[in-house]
């Protein structure tokens, strides 16, 4: 990259929203500078679903198509960092990165994503995103009419349980530890034979990350070939926060109808904003970003 230190706009993650709201924005002429620490939420997940034209790829295979075509905007740079730090400033706003380079630019979109919190059941970080399961609008075709299981509690559960049936009857419940579902709720779950299993689970069996049987506190075991589950989640990147943006009660970055946060000239997309985490969508909140962006900057310079 170039020693030019100012943009227009930086975009604090460079995966799916972040290399498609620069495209928009490289497309419309604007100096923009991704910065992003190569480290996705899905890094593990060997196949990507559910986006025409893409649909069985690996979601690196698909981010690394992106940034090829993103970079050939000659306006667009990309750095692979870290950024740690950010403060508002009289012409805009800096980020500081992890190696100590400091950039500026008018505008900001955060783009960074999650970072799930893995359970504390040994095995469980192997098979994220390869046999535990997150999503069953990206995985479960692949995974249908198989020994299932849900690792879950309380409503989420409940959720679970009546969404993972439309793919498999075969299904399992582990809460892990004392049931929170309500009576309603349990009677409703065993209505559709599906059991609830309250042992606590100390570790996850499997071979490179496919999971074989979970294994439980007290010895005893379940096999099964997959698992679906939703652990917490926090903000990958923590400077919205530091610079004052909101978050929902669900954590997310706060967005209205145009992808601006609470704090004025800050935009975000993707995973951050919104609990439907999925690359095509991700891709279309980053798209729409970045044209509400330009429009926005586009209405500023044709008012001076």
């Amino acid at each position: 990259m170039k020693d030019n230190k100012n943009f227009d706009v930086i975009i604090v993650g460079g995966s799916y929203a972040g290399l498609s709201a620069a495209m928009a924005l490289g497309r419309a002429l604007r100096n923009v500078l991704i910065i992003d620490s190569g480290l996705p939420c899905n890094r593990q997940t060997p196949h990507s679903h559910n986006f025409l034209t893409q649909d069985g790829i690996a979601p690196a295979v698909i981010a690394d198509k992106a940034k090829k075509e993103v970079l050939k905007y000659d306006t667009v740079k990309f750095v692979t960092d870290l950024a740690v730090s950010g403060r508002k400033t009289d012409k805009g706003f800096e980020i500081s990165t992890q190696s100590g380079k400091v950039f500026a630019a008018k505008k900001l979109i955060f783009a960074a994503g999650l970072k799930d919190s893995m359970l504390k059941i040994e095995g469980f970080s192997e098979c994220w995103g390869i046999s535990v399961l997150h999503c069953p609008y990206c995985h479960g075709y692949e995974v249908k009419n198989q020994k299932t299981g849900i690792l879950a509690n309380g409503y989420g559960a409940f959720h679970l349980s009546r969404l993972i049936r439309n793919w498999t009857k075969d299904l399992t419940l582990f809460t892990n530890g004392k049931s929170e579902l309500t009576q309603e709720q349990t009677d409703e779950i065993k209505r559709h034979n599906i059991s609830i299993v309250e042992k606590e689970i100390t570790s996850l069996k499997h071979k490179n990350g496919v999971v074989e049987e979970i294994i439980f506190s007290d010895h005893s075991s379940f096999e099964l070939k997959t698992i679906y589950s939703r652990p917490p989640f926090e903000q990958h990147c923590k400077i919205p926060e530091l610079l004052g943006c909101e978050l929902t009660e669900q954590g997310l970055i706060k967005v209205d109808g145009f992808q601006q946060t609470t704090v004025e000239n800050i935009f975000a997309s993707g995973d951050s904003t919104n609990p439907i985490r999925a690359v095509s969508y991700a891709v279309s909140t980053g798209n729409n970003t970045g044209v509400f962006l330009n429009n926005a900057m586009t209405e500023e310079d044709f008012s001076k």
